[in-house]
């Protein structure tokens, strides 16, 4: 099979276009061929080494842990799927081994969820890692109707899955980004402010009382700088910044959750949850996808696609 991948540490120039074997099925995995996969910021960090105290790389590795495609075999204990299926999945192992930028990857049903009907694959690729990781914050501090949440990169992938969603939960949100974001933050129902110098200011002359939920998406010290700005009793959750425990809140890793994937396929076919694609490349311009998400900049999902 057609396929990206590394066989050193490094940067998108370790990246390699050619072919692979063929995964292999387990009894409770499927073999999906891959129409699309989303590319997130923790592929080029895991790409770059920064994972090797967490997961043992297998080389060569195949990035990628989002994957919309089609089910083409089932193993011998999948009573879940049948061959035709479209789906879903946030399909990380517990080692950097087999991701999705290939024509076909070998999946867990535990990481998989039915497509959501009418989105495009290129959209719902870029579902699973950002909506679980949205969705899984703000279970993780019962973010409710009623509750100020504060939600930091809130124009990025799962800031704004994560702003859908807590509006859908019933409260109100604040988030932050950068001045050009704002018109989309106010469309997707949030109240935007500019981060930087002057935050707390901002987002006091929003919420006087303090906010009650903190979503900490970009880490830098922001943690700190929301504590100042929370009302007694806040919950506080960060995906990015360790020091988050030394304020009684919770340091998330995102995990593969097949119950948790499904109701966000639900939501995406109701329409309360969107996923808006920034660019689109070929699997053999992986390496400028990577290029454009270490940027930092991209409102939405960038996407790779496989003929």
């Amino acid at each position: 099979m057609k396929a990206v991948s590394y066989r050193v540490y490094g940067g998108p120039e370790v990246l390699e276009y050619g072919e692979l074997p063929k995964p292999k099925v387990g009894p409770d995995s499927v073999l999906v061929r891959v129409k699309a996969a989303a590319v997130n910021p923790v592929d080029w960090k895991a790409q770059a080494g920064y994972l090797e105290p967490l997961l043992d790389a297998v080389f060569p590795v195949i990035p990628g842990w989002d994957v919309s495609g089609v089910v083409v075999a089932v193993g011998s204990d999948v009573p879940e799927f049948q061959e035709g299926d479209e789906v879903i999945g946030y399909v990380r192992e517990d080692v950097l081994s087999r991701g999705t930028f290939a024509e076909y990857v070998a999946a867990p049903v535990r990481t998989l969820a039915r497509k959501p009907a009418g989105l495009s694959h290129e959209e719902a690729a870029g579902l699973p890692l950002a909506g679980l990781t949205a969705y899984q914050a703000l279970k993780a501090v019962g973010a409710a109707s009623g509750d100020t949440v504060l939600v930091h990169a809130a124009a990025g992938g799962v800031g704004s899955m994560a702003v859908q969603l807590a509006r859908h939960f019933g409260a109100r949100v604040i988030g932050t980004a950068s001045e050009r974001n704002h018109d989309y933050l106010r469309a997707l129902g949030a109240e935007p402010v500019v981060y930087g110098d002057g935050l707390t200011e901002r987002v006091r002359a929003l919420a006087p009382e303090g906010v009650d939920v903190v979503l900490d998406l970009v880490g830098g010290g922001v943690i700190r700088t929301s504590a100042e700005v929370s009302a007694p009793g806040a919950r506080l959750v960060s995906i990015a910044d360790p020091e988050v425990a030394d304020l009684n809140g919770r340091l998330l890793w995102v995990r593969p959750d097949a119950d948790d994937l499904t109701a966000l396929s639900h939501l995406a076919e109701q329409g309360v949850l969107s996923v808006e694609v920034a660019e689109v490349f070929p699997l053999e311009k992986t390496a400028d996808a990577q290029r454009l998400s270490a940027q930092g900049h991209t409102r939405g999902k960038i996407v790779v696609t496989v003929p």
